[in-house]
């Protein structure tokens, strides 16, 4: 066994600190690669609170890993020592089902195995993520990072970037289309860097008037004040989509009600309680509600050689390990321009 230094959370009720494990030896199939950057998810903090479900407690956090290959299994043809890695929110999944033979791993009908939080394949051993100082995946669940970016803003693309990416990619958002994006945060701010990269008028829906320079800054188009009654009428039937990637809880009717005809309403945010919906915000336009889970490999790889072609990265933070917990602070404020990332050197 490879023994390990991170950052854990022992319980739902206790604050992240430092924890010694052990991560499984580099098998046929497997590559090693030490971490260099993580970065700090919304879903980090809700399931080492177990907002979501019950977690697999000590947790250690963390699927956004960026760093470099220092050992692979002697059957593994993808990646050598010395290349530069990434892994997002899977480990690994069953590879049988439809799902997984489509390459979308992340809908796995028998169950993908994730970062953290999670069980190896075996339904037994437990995961542990990238607050950590190296970890071991199978080389099929490893990703390839250019070396043209910068690494630590690149760590952020493996969820938050992926998680917008993907439905703007599989509802064809582009030329000629209206996309809106709800809420300036780490998601929100990925989702205006692709969707002007993909050719579309982009708008910023917000509640923080402060925020329109930035959003103007990162290419959008456009900004509306959703506090302003008089912003929003304008706004109404405006929008081909919708992205709506707020995890706070919210109105979703009142954007819904912003959508043209045919409009489609993408949620990839999560909030911690059921959205209200009413019947009528959908029927009046033929609206549709839908959302989206990050991508499968295949598509996160393909997001990660764009993002290199065009030079896009998150807008980030960097922070020591030992300041998890006053990030955290900060991000339910939505204190953060706009991702934080943990330099794991401080580990």
């Amino acid at each position: 066994m490879i023994p390990v230094k991170g950052y854990a959370a022992q319980s739902p009720t206790t604050d992240l600190a430092p924890w010694d494990f052990e991560r499984r030896e580099v098998g046929p199939h497997d590559v090693q690669f030490d971490i260099r950057f993580c970065g700090v998810c919304h879903s980090d903090l809700h399931q080492i609170r177990n907002e979501w479900f019950p977690g697999i407690f000590p947790m250690v956090p963390g699927h956004e890993i960026v760093g470099r290959v220092v050992k692979v299994g002697n059957q593994v043809k993808k990646f050598k020592v010395g290349d530069l890695a990434g892994t997002g929110v899977m480990v690994d999944s069953c590879r049988t089902c439809e799902n997984c033979k489509r390459n979308l791993e992340q809908y796995c009908l028998n169950g993908n195995s994730q970062t953290y939080n999670g069980l190896e394949q075996d339904h037994e051993t437990p995961t542990y993520g990238g607050y950590s100082k190296t970890i071991v995946v199978t080389e099929d669940f490893v990703l390839h990072i250019s070396d043209k970016l910068d690494l630590a803003a690149t760590a952020p693309l493996l969820c938050a970037g992926i998680t917008t990416y993907s439905p703007l990619r599989h509802w064809k958002v582009g030329k000629g289309h209206k996309l809106a994006v709800v809420g300036l945060g780490g998601l929100g701010h990925m989702g205006v860097k692709f969707g002007v990269a993909f050719g579309a008028e982009v708008t910023v829906l917000s509640t923080s008037p402060a925020k329109e320079k930035d959003a103007k800054k990162l290419g959008a188009h456009h900004f509306v004040v959703t506090s302003d009654p008089e912003q929003v009428k304008a706004a109404k039937n405006t929008f081909d989509f919708i992205l709506d990637t707020v995890s706070a809880e919210h109105d979703i009717n009142l954007y819904l009600s912003m959508l043209r005809l045919d409009g489609v309403h993408i949620s990839v945010g999560i909030p911690p309680k059921p959205l209200e919906v009413k019947t009528f915000s959908l029927m009046d336009g033929r609206r549709s509600l839908t959302s989206s889970g990050v991508g499968g490999i295949k598509e996160t790889q393909e997001m990660l050689d764009f993002c290199a072609a065009h030079q896009i990265v998150s807008d980030i933070e960097l922070i020591d390990i030992k300041d998890i917990t006053k990030a955290y602070a900060r991000m339910l404020k939505g204190d953060v321009r706009y991702r934080f990332v943990i330099d794991i050197a401080t580990l």
